[in-house]
């Protein structure tokens, strides 16, 4: 891992794609669904190595969502594959109901997270999905920041025994994980920059966000710790605690409404054992709209110039 963003850039709904087909060439009990959006989640890629594996469900997601339930206890492991406002939003109650419920081992791969979706507008800008998924007994809720961790985030999902939610996105990401020397565990956080002044806690895109905001604040003096939420559940107790008696004050930083997701795990867990200021970064209590993605990242605070005022004004 290296706080230098690399010039490579790459969606982590791609990664979601190539990381299927690498582990369907090992394991052939891993089948693929989608729902009329193998271009669009990059299945597609696993659907042309491996046709028989790959069932496209159509526009029927909740559908598609109990047929992944149903092979699960036949001892496949399916990865059903939409946006996440169709995963998350629309089969709710199918993913409470019909694998939530019985815990059943099926992966759900969310593409097309957050506003970063851009020009699809405020109907597919799914800002609350951490929430919903979060709410869900025994679900594991997963958000990668970039290539690199994407990939090792679905290997680490086939191997887990139980439901697992990924969001993935639409926007390409610098890498800035080193491959050959970096593991993934679920439920385990990675500091990915040490400081005590405060600790910047992100998720998802956000994390080069915060790298990029640590870099900007230490010219100022402030020394901030950035850590990478990839698991938002299980959250890392152990090491959110340690930034909090460490450094005092706390922002968290995440693609997603303000409520429900990450900085409500944080805050509420924090509130328990050890209360510190915590301010959270995110969407407010508001739907976005279309535009350009990175225009409105920008628009909605999503950026570094707006994690080093919130930083500032904690100080």
């Amino acid at each position: 891992m290296s706080l230098t963003l690399s010039e490579v850039k790459i969606a982590t709904r791609d990664s979601y794609g190539k990381a299927l087909v690498e582990l369907g060439r090992e394991y052939d009990n891993l089948v693929v669904l989608d729902s009329d959006l193998a271009a669009a989640t990059k299945t597609g890629v696993f659907k042309k190595e491996f046709p028989n594996r790959h069932f496209n469900c159509g526009i029927a997601e909740a559908n598609m969502t109990c047929v992944a339930a149903g092979m699960s206890t036949m001892g496949l492991v399916p990865f059903a594959s939409t946006f996440a406002m169709f995963a998350a939003g629309r089969s709710f109650e199918q993913v409470r109901n019909t694998i939530g419920y019985p815990h059943l081992n099926v992966k759900i791969g969310a593409t097309h997270g957050g506003i970063s979706v851009g020009e699809d507008g405020a109907s597919h800008q799914c800002c609350e999905d951490f929430a919903l998924m979060r709410s869900i007994p025994g679900m594991v809720v997963l958000s990668p920041s970039d290539d690199v961790e994407a990939r090792a985030a679905v290997k680490a999902a086939y191997k887990y025994e139980g439901p697992v939610y990924i969001r993935f996105g639409r926007l390409a990401v610098p890498v800035f994980h080193d491959e050959e020397n970096f593991t993934f565990e679920i439920g385990k956080g990675e500091a990915v920059k040490e400081g005590n002044d405060v600790a910047i806690i992100a998720t998802g895109l956000m994390v080069q966000e915060a790298i990029e905001a640590a870099k900007l604040l230490e010219l100022e003096g402030i020394s901030a710790r950035v850590i990478n939420l990839a698991t938002i559940k299980p959250l890392d107790e152990e090491i959110v605690l340690k930034a909090a008696k460490e450094c005092k004050k706390i922002v968290t930083c995440e693609e997603h409404s303000v409520i429900g997701g990450l900085g409500d795990a944080v805050s509420g867990y924090l509130s328990q054992v050890n209360p510190v200021i915590v301010r959270k970064i995110g969407v407010q209590d508001e739907f976005g709209h279309s535009g350009p993605a990175k225009d409105l990242l920008k628009q909605f605070g999503l950026c570094s110039d707006n994690i080093v005022k919130v930083v500032k004004e904690i100080q």
